[in-house]
């Protein structure tokens, strides 16, 4: 595939912290308002008058038109400019949010949430984007070090963020506390996203768009099934569907003069590894969030403020070990780094297991900052390793794939959770233990274990890195030519 010059990353070019925290800080946004809903969903409910189970269509259609959106708004950054369409994002987001505040019943409500999804889908892919082309390898380490806390941060913040603007003002403040952060982010995208034109000429691939948007749509409503309670064969459908599909978009991709994603980006090792063991990481440290509110309240018997006051830690141990990340994939690389993390991270999930109402608050409290330390480290290796190898004109092909392969990794962590504990319950009831010996949180503790074997995957995979891989990141500077030649055969 083609690229205009425009994409190229400038090889002694400087990186803007200011804009990388920008961009940081619409992501933090977009991924907040994923799941902060969880919390008010009983609020919502009173106040329409439906069925609290009903108000889950909101936070499916949001976070189904953010994944299905970013394909093409990869091609609109390319096309219009990034700063244009960055912007445009940033104001339909915001927009979208009073709509959402105002929303006098539930169609309403989710119709804004599809527009507020549509927002950021273009925030996710085409602000990376705007980072990226400004940012030498030597400095991605740094720029990425930006990029990844609102993943980290957002799905553990929202349950704590949900519940306290909710009891004590109301669900609307969940979006209304947007309009002033968008506005900000606005007003400094203007100032700070360099004008860069699009590229006039440069077609869609209507054909590979359509067979990506569908299957990825059906891959996140197989997922939603099977973490329902209703999983079963239009849940297998869905995921054998969606994998149809997106085989059908690659096989296409790799024949078309001007495809929608140049997949050759897959040629990269390290790159692969977000689609590998990346996103198998990504699942399991997307599940943690979602069993230990459960298992502190329905296992523990705990209110929702003290279960979410300590899921709070695992934030801790995510921004403690923030400045330390750099330092340690500077001085191990990448490889040893993310064999760490995954295997710390196992440790972490197995000792989840061992938790129970008796155990010493202390004590939870040190596993789960522990935990969070260790899903910094790996998250944010992973962010930066998966572009070191990748050229620059595949920096808008490699980004908007890895946008969309942690949109699906994150739903797909969330149905794996829920998941493994309806077959742990089902199968504690069968045995008669779980709720039926007393033990309501033997479900939870068995899917800390399953989640920590998952978690093994993750590590082989790193194990089958090259040596060097992802080094003129790592350890910028001259290599020898042998070693430069090993690491591009790599």
């Amino acid at each position: 595939m083609k690229a205009s010059s425009r994409s190229a990353v400038p090889a002694g070019g400087s990186w803007s912290p200011r804009l990388a925290l920008l961009v940081a800080a619409t992501f933090f946004m977009e991924f907040l308002d994923g799941t902060v809903l969880t919390t008010a969903i009983p609020s919502i409910a009173a106040d329409f008058s439906v069925p609290a189970a009903d108000v889950n269509i909101t936070m499916t259609a949001y976070l189904m038109t953010v994944a299905m959106g970013i394909p093409l708004s990869s091609w609109l950054a390319e096309r219009l400019g990034a700063r244009r369409v960055f912007c445009l994002a940033i104001a339909i987001f915001t927009a979208a949010s009073l709509l959402c505040a105002l929303s006098q019943d539930l169609t309403m409500l989710t119709l804004s949430r599809v527009l507020q999804g549509a927002g950021g889908a273009m925030m996710v892919p085409v602000g990376t984007l705007v980072v990226l082309r400004g940012t030498p390898k030597k400095e991605l380490l740094r720029a990425t070090a930006f990029l990844v806390w609102p993943g980290l941060l957002a799905p553990v913040l929202a349950p704590l963020v949900g519940g306290a603007l909710t009891t004590y003002l109301s669900w609307h403040w969940i979006f209304l506390v947007n309009l002033p952060l968008g506005l900000a982010a606005f007003l400094a995208a203007l100032r700070l996203v360099p004008a860069v034109s699009g590229d006039s000429t440069r077609r869609l691939d209507w054909f590979g768009l359509a067979l990506t948007t569908l299957g990825v749509g059906s891959l996140l409503v197989g997922l939603e099934l099977i973490g329902g309670r209703d999983a079963g064969l239009l849940a297998a459908a869905g995921i054998v569907v969606g994998l149809l599909f997106l085989t059908a978009a690659a096989a296409w991709m790799r024949r078309t003069s001007t495809p929608l994603f140049n997949l050759s980006v897959f040629g990269a090792r390290t790159f692969r590894a977000t689609a590998t063991g990346g996103f198998v990481y990504r699942l399991t440290i997307s599940a943690v969030p979602f069993l230990l509110p459960l298992m502190f309240q329905a296992g523990f018997g705990w209110d929702p403020l003290r279960a979410g006051a300590m899921v709070s830690a695992v934030f801790v141990g995510n921004i403690g070990i923030k400045p330390a990340t750099t330092p340690l994939i500077r001085r191990f690389g990448f490889k040893p780094v993310l064999v760490f993390a995954s295997l710390a991270s196992a440790a972490t999930f197995a000792l989840c297991a061992l938790l129970d109402a008796g155990t010493p608050e202390p004590l939870i409290v040190a596993v789960l900052v522990a935990s969070g330390a260790f899903r910094s480290i790996g998250f944010s290796a992973y962010a930066s390793v998966q572009y070191a190898d990748v050229a620059p004109a595949q920096l808008p092909s490699a980004n908007a794939v890895s946008a969309t392969l942690v949109q699906l990794s994150t739903a797909a962590g969330i149905a794996v959770g829920a998941f493994l504990l309806r077959v742990f319950e089902a199968s504690s009831q069968a045995a008669g233990a779980g709720l039926a010996s007393g033990d309501p949180a033997a479900p939870y503790r068995a899917a800390f274990v399953a989640i920590a074997v998952l978690m093994l995957l993750s590590t082989l995979d790193s194990l089958a890195l090259p040596r060097h891989a992802g080094a003129e990141v790592s350890r910028p500077g001259p290599a020898p030519t042998a070693e430069r030649r090993r690491r591009r055969r790599a």
